[in-house]
């Protein structure tokens, strides 16, 4: 056609079509493309009606399977491939289904559609049976080793730990974050403190009896002051690292007791006493500048570091660890003051002091051997490594009210720290003792 008509509808002008066609170009093309077009609801019909996509089967179970495989004669090695499928095959790819191999030939299911096929994969009845038996094997194997582990699992009885800082978390003096960085850097600092156990094999005119005889001493200058807990701790370190240092003789070594005594106030109280209360209480035997020289000597031989850890430190931590009661809390602080007069207690960290009494104070509470896995888990020592440290502490503890260094007791038996002296010894733990 030349030109477009306007009033005739079956003739399409160049003005009319899409990116300006030319006249006489693709009319042809586009008459012919609308005459094979179909209504939507033909399509639509068509895609209903249509068969299944070819090789969209529904999977069966395996023991469905090896039945149709096994129905199937084992003379029969393919069928040809009929129906649509196989002319839309034949057109496209211009091959003939009967040509195909028989290695990858499809077999159809019995009682499926035509153009419906599934793979062949050659199984025989003997191979599908020893396949099922091995899988029946194995998965008794397994289901006896759950059983066995179930066993096993149930026999242990596992001891929960507990998050003691879960209840400080939202308290910010208890420094959570913190806390077990904290002492793990006590532990590393009491290693490089501690006191020679020996050292008063250097020292040539006073003794271990000596040193008792002063600690018990300011035990008891200790609570008639009613000085906070941690200086009597920090007293006694600072005179043992002293005398480990420094010679002193036998008419100074109560000067050197005051002294640190001093110090340590200074150190941790708020309300320090003064000098001339000290020189009262050691009965004038000393003067005010007599005891400003030693501290200026004792601040010197320790080069002014006062920072160690000692077993209060710990026994804060490690009472928590145990969930301690007020009447646990009071004879596991007896049986340490114990120590701290006795020299021989030299031998132990802090940390391994304050762990022992603890357990011995738990034992003679409860009449048993008694480490809660919670407390090892905190505390870091199981319960033999604590046995010889706190047989010891049984022997102090029966002997606490006897002989002349009696400080401890007579301060323990008062109401004010429940009569924990007053507690019968846990001798049960000297039985094991070789």
């Amino acid at each position: 056609m030349a030109g477009s008509d306007e009033n005739n509808p079956g003739v399409i002008g160049p003005s009319n079509l899409q990116g300006g066609l030319r006249a006489g170009r693709g009319v042809k093309s586009v008459a012919a493309a609308e005459q094979n077009r179909r209504a939507l609801c033909t399509i639509n019909r068509d895609v209903l009606g249509a068969p299944p996509v070819p090789c969209a089967v529904k999977k069966r179970p395996l023991s469905e399977r090896n039945e149709v495989s096994n129905k199937i004669p084992s003379t029969h090695v393919h069928r040809p491939i009929t129906g649509k499928f196989a002319a839309e095959m034949a057109n496209k790819q211009q091959i003939k289904p009967q040509v195909i191999k028989e290695s990858v030939l499809p077999v159809p299911f019995p009682n499926q559609p035509d153009d419906c096929i599934v793979i062949d994969l050659d199984d025989t009845k003997a191979s599908n049976e020893s396949d099922m038996q091995m899988f029946v094997q194995h998965a008794e194997a397994m289901s006896e080793e759950i059983d066995r582990m179930e066993v096993e699992m149930e026999d242990i009885d596992v001891e929960p730990f507990l998050d003691i800082d879960n209840c400080d978390k939202n308290n910010p003096l208890a420094v959570v974050e913190y806390i077990d960085d904290l002492y793990e850097f006590y532990r590393k600092a009491e290693c490089a403190g501690h006191v020679p156990p020996n050292y008063m094999a250097q020292q040539r005119d006073i003794n271990g009896r000596m040193r008792a005889i002063l600690i018990d001493w300011l035990i008891e200058v200790h609570y008639k002051f009613e000085l906070m807990e941690e200086t009597l701790y920090l007293t006694v370190n600072i005179i043992d690292r002293f005398l480990s240092a420094h010679q002193v003789v036998r008419k100074k070594l109560q000067l050197v007791g005051i002294t640190a005594m001093l110090v340590a106030c200074k150190y941790e109280e708020i309300s320090v006493p003064v000098v001339e209360d000290l020189i009262l209480i050691s009965d004038k035997a000393y003067d005010r500048k007599e005891v400003l020289d030693m501290e200026r000597l004792m601040i010197n031989t320790l080069q002014f570091n006062l920072s160690f850890p000692t077993p209060y430190v710990f026994m804060r931590r490690f009472l928590k660890a145990a969930q301690s009661s007020r009447k646990l809390e009071l004879l596991s602080f007896f049986m340490i003051e114990l120590c701290l007069v006795e020299y021989e207690m030299l031998q132990f960290p802090p940390s391994l002091l304050a762990a022992a009494a603890i357990f011995t104070a738990q034992s003679t509470i409860g009449g048993f051997k008694h480490w809660s896995k919670t407390s090892e888990w905190y505390i870091n020592y199981s319960e033999e490594q604590l046995m010889d440290c706190s047989r010891m502490m049984v022997i102090f503890h029966q002997k606490a009210a006897s002989g002349k260094i009696t400080g401890v007791h007579r301060k323990y038996c008062t109401s004010k720290y429940g009569y924990a002296a007053k507690t019968e010894p846990a001798t049960f733990l000297l039985e094991g003792k070789s």
